[in-house]
């Protein structure tokens, strides 16, 4: 097959061969050409019989593959796997469980749990800028976590009842209705100074914000922006003023993590949260028909100057979680 893959079966059959895995990496990794990860030369000379370039100042790591400097860094598994897994996250709307990948790709269940954290930490979203224009935003939060109404009373229950025990971790969600983007993110808590704080941070004053009534957003016109608010207890929408859109991203949301993932540590709540936000994001609209084909190609550009240790995913390694 010479064309690139536009389904998963093309896609299984054309990164079966491993130079177009190399050449397909290094298509979206360096459209300009191939640059040393380490210094930044560009005239590495590519040594075929082992996939890997030669970069000809003499500094340690001056032989590297397209995996070095991203999220697949010192892997051993094949870029076959690897992006083939990276399809099956980036189309499978519910998520794809690691049991699922460790049947589909002939790896271990522990190997593919680790292999999707980070394929979903490259999927992160990229929060350094505001949201851009005026709106209207819609901004809600959620409480994420086992509901112990709907337990088993039997033993293979016991871990889902350790975990209900827990208090529920609370997820904030902003919605620009005028480019239908998504920001999502778990948070502390929910007081005023969190959810208001947060607002501040990502959307520009000025700009219209719709909300429901918790206290925790009480105000915030006072921060010079134009705040509506419908109470649910009696109406959820009046006229445009609802937060409809961001409720039916957490429907999405919550439909992967009951369904597919089951029981998500909070620990790692924020990657999943991460993949359900990229494939909403880059989802196919009027206005924008992607295809499975580009949603993947734009995952795989993703991938760079991202890294996860497996000391650091079991939290031998805490990291600072980053702002919102």
């Amino acid at each position: 097959m010479s064309t690139e893959p536009k389904t998963l079966q093309q896609a299984i059959i054309y990164f079966s061969n491993p130079d177009n895995c190399v050449s397909y990496m290094v298509d979206r990794r360096w459209p300009n050409g191939v640059i040393c990860p380490t210094c930044g030369r560009t005239d590495a000379a590519y040594v075929p019989a082992r996939r890997v370039w030669q970069c000809k100042t003499r500094h340690p790591k001056s032989q590297f593959s397209a995996k070095v400097g991203t999220v697949m860094e010192d892997s051993p598994i094949g870029l076959d796997k690897w992006l083939a897994a990276m399809w099956l996250v980036a189309n499978s709307k519910n998520g794809v469980s690691s049991w699922e990948v460790h049947r589909s790709l002939g790896i271990t269940q522990k190997t593919a749990w680790f292999l999707l954290h980070r394929i979903r930490l490259a999927m992160g979203q990229d929060t350094s800028e505001p949201m851009g224009g005026e709106g209207p935003f819609e901004v809600d939060e959620t409480f994420v976590g086992p509901d112990p109404r709907k337990m088993h009373a039997n033993k293979r229950q016991e871990r889902y009842k350790a975990l209900s025990a827990r208090p529920k971790t609370p997820v904030m969600g902003m919605l620009d209705r005028d480019s239908r983007q998504v920001r999502a993110k778990v948070v502390p808590n929910v007081k005023r100074e969190t959810l208001q704080g947060a607002i501040l941070d990502q959307i520009q004053k000025g700009s219209t914000v719709y909300t429901d009534r918790a206290t925790g957003y009480d105000n915030l016109a006072a921060q010079e922006y134009i705040h509506e608010t419908v109470n649910h207890v009696e109406e959820y929408v009046r006229g445009q003023i609802h937060t409809q859109g961001i409720e039916n991203f957490w429907a999405l949301m919550k439909r992967g993590l009951k369904g597919t993932y089951i029981a998500v540590e909070p620990f790692h709540l924020d990657r999943y949260i991460g993949e359900q936000v990229f494939r909403y994001n880059n989802r196919a609209t009027k206005d924008n028909p992607l295809t499975d084909s580009d949603r993947f190609a734009f995952a795989v550009t993703q991938i760079v100057g991202k890294r996860l240790t497996y000391a650091e995913l079991t939290g031998k390694e805490l990291k600072k979680p980053d702002a919102f």
